[in-house]
């Protein structure tokens, strides 16, 4: 009576598994599509292929789920999607040095296990989203050399506050205001990088 329990479990767990992997690769197969990639650098994110953990520039943890993208320099084009903030397990969002252009969605603030956001050297526009303040695994983000206006919410201060976030760029954007390089709890120290402007 156990073997055919045991198989039921086996079966839950890989639909699981494979519903979450197919989830994932769905989300960026949606950005994917609204990406111009004269570089091809896309071409293995194929819709047909449930695990996007066969994909380049893609990484998984051991459970398949997606912990890592790695797109800097690759010559991509377009916006970032609202349904990236899907991907629950991703750590590295490594989008630098393209031309991504539009706002950053505020939904990149749902993916608290997100330890580097970098996405330096684009064309992004608009408001730095409140959000963002939740990211309280954030070590790294950088932000900067884009075309990003207004001021920075105060929820991201709130990670400089915390000593988590050890580094924050800034620079060469439109933002107003001042940031102070200090840390009133001792702990750690957050290099932040702003305009000379500001």
């Amino acid at each position: 009576m156990e073997s055919p329990s045991l198989l039921f479990l086996f079966l839950a767990v890989l639909a699981f598994v494979t519903v979450d992997c197919s989830y994932e690769g769905d989300v960026l197969y949606a950005w994917k599509i609204k990406l111009e990639d004269p570089n091809n650098v896309l071409k293995s994110w194929d819709s047909s292929l449930a695990n996007p953990c066969t994909w380049s520039h893609v990484t998984c943890n051991s459970n398949n789920n997606v912990t890592r993208v790695d797109l800097g320099n690759a010559g991509l084009s377009g916006p970032l999607i609202p349904d990236l903030g899907n991907l629950t397990f991703l750590q590295y969002f490594e989008v630098f040095e393209n031309k991504i252009n539009g706002s950053i969605p505020s939904e990149i603030g749902k993916l608290l296990k997100l330890v580097s956001l970098d996405l330096k050297y684009n064309h992004l526009s608009g408001f730095i989203p409140e959000s963002l303040g939740n990211l309280t695994s954030l070590r790294f983000m950088r932000l900067n050399h884009n075309n990003l206006t207004g001021t920075v919410p105060k929820e991201i201060f709130q990670l400089i506050g915390s000593g988590n976030l050890w580094t924050l760029d800034l620079s060469d954007n439109d933002l107003n205001g001042t940031v102070r390089a200090t840390n009133p709890t001792g702990f750690a120290i957050t290099t932040v990088i702003q305009d000379p402007k500001a």
